[in-house]
């Protein structure tokens, strides 16, 4: 039944054909994405990746040869068919599909391969787990809004690289071999065969190569980079990704910013037809904490925290008082209406809800028009529950919500609950794309477990100018020249100015814990680069997956990656990670403690 090709060439695709294209003889070749067999006339929707265009096979017309061909044709066969575009008659035209005024009348079909049943339905929107999608990745690709998204994937590839040209950056290549760095993610590591006992590390990111191409005088430099994280189970990472790398001499904050917010208006213009207003607002990650709980804030609601912990420190409510006197603060979201849109039980679900962040509860306030209603109201003076009214802007029917807690907590969980408030509410307009930078984060945060400082970017972060004073006194007030952009409340890119002396890295390692020693042992190589004139510097990296999800409209960065892993970091397609030879480990020294 299979036939080769022979002499046949693929004229046109099959989504391109429209009525300017009536009269042509054609020929496409596709796979059989529905069939339909009403007696003397079959109706094939042949797809290719441009789209699906309707082939008739008349009896009459194509033969009984050929007609008999058609008739042993299933779904995912693929075929080669020749045939005249000629217009369908009113009645048949289907506004659903671009080519839907057109048919092609068959005259001659070879079938170029058969195909098994499919484990699920190539269509849009179906209902099968990730897990079968998986496995059988090729045949999901093949589904249309697959197809659109890793399109759309290489556009954006595309015109980031089109723009950067277009400023003067070169493209350069960084190494995938290199050596293992402490801090950040865990490393893959590859062992060497001609080094026994010694290993390379797959690169978390390009950062210290591309630090090195500025100090060797290219000025201007991008790379599409692939990156790896041997990071812990979580919902939507990838043991793999793509980074879209960008690093630039002679700049400070202000000049990355302004040229990656012209960038993204390209991007969102040619992708979405979205005009950017420029420039795009900026909070400081103390304004984005203390408004929105989080340093990835979703801008497209309000819903924002306010701070009470100045007028409850002395209420008789031991839980605020409490936190205040501890060092903690009390702080509150008014949801506004929603005295009246949740019952008592949903209020409930919301103190449950917080409780998975780390509050010990949820106060409430329901501010009614013949009063308030809630079980805390009693131990508070008339003052202090109208100065609280008065800070949150309350009206009857809202309902004020309060954690009262050490900072971090509140913050992970107000920030949290606003964020659930947004959805149940249906505040978060899927037509609105609200960016936003993030800037001046901590230096330092300190790891509770490790018992020391962290660096809250990496280690090669610049600190502000005027806070380095306080490295040596105060490693916590030190802010960074760091800034992240922010779509919709997902970090999209984060980057910042680089350390360039050898001085201040110095500095900043042993404030991390390093000894010079060590530092030198692990970054001798940067650490004596520096000495050779080091231009002052900075960049940024972009999920490229992420950002191709946010504008694919898509939940997860699986649906724009072509053949992305599981969560817990295999590939039901090929079956990795998988035992290897005994032969194949003796190789390059390794013994497997099972």
């Amino acid at each position: 039944m299979v036939e080769l090709m022979g002499n046949w060439k693929r004229t046109h695709m099959c989504g391109v054909l429209n009525l300017a294209h009536i009269g042509q003889e054609v020929t496409l070749m596709g796979w059989v994405h529905r069939r339909r067999d009403l007696g003397g006339l079959i109706f094939i929707d042949l797809r290719d990746r441009s789209g699906i265009v309707q082939v008739v096979f008349n009896k009459e017309r194509c033969g009984e040869e050929v007609f008999q061909k058609a008739e042993a044709v299933r779904s995912e066969y693929v075929l080669a068919v020749k045939g005249a575009v000629v217009k369908r008659d009113p009645d048949t035209v289907n506004p659903k599909i671009p080519t839907g005024e057109i048919e092609v009348v068959a005259s001659q079909l070879k079938i170029l391969s058969v195909s098994n049943t499919p484990p699920f339905s190539l269509e849009d929107d179906i209902n099968v787990s990730e897990s079968v999608r998986l496995k059988y990745r090729y045949l999901d690709l093949r589904r249309a809004e697959m197809q659109r998204n890793i399109i759309l994937r290489h556009r954006i590839t595309k015109w980031v690289r089109d723009f950067l040209d277009s400023k003067g950056f070169y493209e350069i290549e960084t190494p995938m071999l290199t050596r293992s760095t402490p801090e950040g993610a865990r490393d893959y590591l590859v062992p060497s065969r001609l080094h026994p006992g010694k290993f390379y590390a797959l690169p978390q990111s390009p950062q210290l190569f591309k630090q090195l191409l500025m100090l060797s005088g290219f000025d201007r430099y991008f790379q599409i980079a692939r990156c790896f994280r041997d990071e812990d189970l979580r919902a939507d990472r990838q043991p793999e990704f793509t980074q879209i790398d960008i690093e630039m001499s002679f700049v400070d904050v202000d000049d990355v910013i302004a040229l990656n917010e012209e960038m993204l208006a390209d991007i969102f213009k040619k992708a979405l037809g979205i005009e950017l207003s420029l420039p795009l607002p900026r909070l400081t990650y103390k304004e984005a904490m203390e408004r929105y709980g989080t340093d990835k804030p979703d801008t497209r609601f309000g819903l924002e925290l306010k701070d009470v912990t100045d007028l409850v420190r002395d209420c008789e409510f031991k839980v605020f008082s409490g936190a205040v006197a501890s060092g903690g603060s009390v702080r509150a979201i008014n949801a506004k209406g929603c005295a009246v849109k949740f019952s008592r039980r949903e209020i409930d679900s919301l103190v449950d809800f917080v409780k998975n962040y780390g509050a010990k509860g949820l106060a409430w306030i329901a501010v009614e028009h013949d009063g308030l209603k809630s079980p805390i109201t009693k131990f508070f003076t008339e003052q202090q529950l109208s100065s609280i009214l008065q800070r949150l802007e309350a009206e009857p029917g809202d309902l004020l919500l309060f954690v009262a807690d050490k900072d971090d907590v509140v913050f992970q969980a107000l920030g949290q609950l606003r964020l659930e408030l947004g959805r149940r509410l249906n505040l978060m307009d899927k037509s609105k794309y609200n960016l936003v930078w993030v800037t001046e984060f901590p230096l330092l945060e300190y790891d509770e477990e490790e018992k020391r400082f962290v660096a809250k970017h990496h280690p090669f972060t610049a600190p502000m100018d005027e806070d380095i004073q306080y490295l040596d006194t105060d490693p916590a007030r030190v802010r960074s020249k760091a800034y992240d952009i922010v779509l919709n409340g997902v970090e999209i890119g984060g980057g910042s100015i680089r350390i360039h002396t050898t001085e201040m890295q110095e500095k900043m390692l042993n404030v991390l814990g390093f000894s010079k020693e060590k530092a030198w042992q692990r970054f001798g190589f940067l650490l004596e680069a520096f000495k050779y004139g080091a231009p002052p510097h900075g960049g940024i990296a972009y999920g490229l997956d992420r950002l191709v999800m946010m504008l694919a409209d898509r939940d997860t960065i699986r649906d724009v990656i072509a053949f992305p892993k599981m969560q817990n970091a295999s590939d039901p397609l090929t079956d990795a990670p998988s035992e290897v030879e005994p032969k194949q480990l003796k190789e390059v020294h390794i013994r497997v403690d099972a």
